[in-house]
């Protein structure tokens, strides 16, 4: 069995940055990404917001700058899913594809997920007309009509994306008041494709084959209406990725328990990014994070040697 320093599991941007400071610290690094490195990152369309940049920024630009620069200090890679973690003392055991990798240090960044509606006919219809990436299948909807669900930033900002393909989009939101940034709130407000439906839920995805209508609930009067859609994007917030997690851990509903060092309950488990029990879910928070896990297992790794 191979042993690491440390084993970052997550390729986004908490992760890379984890990874690169771990590198630079000189320790043994083994990076674990099942798919491509970016994360969230890469179903984003613009980025407004990183410091810096003052320019919108393209995810997956922002994505392969962050891999380049990790690609400059050499590490092991592995690119698959990570099956169990077991805990140990002082070397944790990781079961990743048909192998298992022994790390004296570990941070968990691999973020979160869409969070299903969970309502009759989303998941039958999941790319026939249902998702949860206006970046990837945004394009199959040009010059037709979609709603958007949510009330988020995820929501409004990918609603603004759309509306620059689609004929009509629908945005429909469960509440009077939308808790997306008032920047974003506005953009959608006057955008002239984009007609918002307030304080109205869907109760089902309608199709045979196809996403065909939304059977919608008016949440203050209960009207019932039927909302004719060639699709539906659903952004209704996120679920930590932890089903890899060991039990040994402590994790709230919406993440995994840190101090703001990083550190977990377990000695020598650190979490970074959107996997983390935490309010903001921002890439300029998940960089923050990377490099305050790393800085913590390097001490962690540094109380080990003594």
């Amino acid at each position: 069995m191979n042993t690491y320093d440390a084993v970052v599991i997550g390729g986004g941007p908490a992760g890379m940055t984890a990874a690169l400071y771990l590198l630079r610290a000189g320790v043994k690094v083994l990076m674990i990404e099942k798919m491509a490195p970016g994360g969230q990152v890469l179903m984003t369309e613009e980025i407004e917001n990183y410091p810096g940049f003052p320019e919108p920024l393209k995810g997956y630009e922002l994505a392969d700058k962050l891999a380049a620069h990790l690609d400059l200090y050499p590490h092991d890679k592995i690119m698959d899913e990570v099956r169990e973690i077991r805990v140990g003392n002082p070397v944790h055991e990781i079961e990743v594809g048909d192998q298992v990798v022994g790390a004296k240090s570990i941070v968990l960044a691999t973020g979160a997920r869409y969070r299903n509606l969970g309502i009759p006919g989303e998941q039958r219809l999941v790319g026939r007309g249902v998702s949860y990436c206006a970046l990837c299948d945004g394009n199959f909807f040009r010059d037709r009509t979609v709603a958007v669900v949510g009330g988020g930033n995820s929501a409004l900002e990918e609603a603004l994306y759309l509306a620059r393909l689609v004929k009509k989009l629908y945005l429909i939101h469960r509440r009077d008041d939308f808790r997306g940034a008032l920047c974003y709130q506005d953009k959608c407000f006057t955008n002239d494709k984009i007609e918002i439906l307030r304080s109205t839920v869907v109760d089902e995805i309608v199709g045979a084959e196809d996403v065909e209508s939304l059977a919608l609930s008016n949440t203050k009067t209960g009207e019932k209406s039927s909302l004719e859609v060639d699709g539906v994007f659903i952004f209704v917030g996120f679920e930590p990725v932890v089903n890899f997690v060991p039990g040994e851990v402590e994790m709230e509903s919406n993440g995994i328990v840190t101090d703001v060092e990083m550190r977990t309950n377990v000695p020598g488990i650190f979490a970074a990014g959107d996997i983390r029990a935490k309010l903001c879910r921002q890439v300029a928070t998940a960089v923050g994070d990377g490099a305050t896990a790393a800085t913590s297992a390097f001490a962690y790794l540094e109380q080990l040697s003594e």
